[in-house]
């Protein structure tokens, strides 16, 4: 039960984590984009290396949390180990070359469970965010000649 409780708890950690940074990523989009440098060409390449960056460091932290957690019980020897174990079980690569002990083997395979859905999250939030990009392009496009000023649609 104690295993059941603690995989419970540090899931809904990670997806509150997630939530919220998602949140704040999409209205740093949203705001980056309402600027005039939003919308050229390098302002939206740029758009997309932070939002994958900003990922990145949005799975960094969840993944560090079980880390932490599995030096707190003691269930792997250093925080090197356990950032190893983490981001292998995290990131469904899994190589088995450490496990955790009996007592929370559980844990491990639940943040596995965790990592493929926050991952999948992650990932189908960047693929909208490149698609509103391609439309804004493509809209830009159909409706706006070379020196003409920007249309009133991508103003908003």
């Amino acid at each position: 039960m104690l295993q059941l409780a603690v995989a419970s708890f540090m899931v809904t950690i990670t997806v509150l984590i997630h939530l919220g940074g998602l949140s704040v990523l999409l209205e740093l989009m949203v705001r980056r984009r309402r600027r005039p440098a939003g919308r050229n060409l390098f302002g939206q390449s740029s758009a997309i290396v932070f939002a994958a960056f900003a990922l990145f460091a949005l799975h960094s932290i969840e993944i560090w949390l079980y880390a932490f957690l599995y030096v707190l019980v003691h269930a792997l020897g250093s925080f090197e180990d356990a950032l190893y174990f983490s981001t292998a079980t995290y990131s469904t690569v899994g190589y088995g070359d450490l496990t955790l002990p009996r007592a929370w083997r559980l844990v491990g395979a639940i943040e596995g469970a965790n990592g493929l859905l926050l991952l999948g999250w992650s990932t189908a939030f960047f693929v909208s965010i490149v698609d509103e990009i391609r439309k804004l392009e493509s809209a830009a496009d159909r409706t706006q000649l070379p020196g003409e000023a920007e249309p009133a649609a991508l103003r908003d």
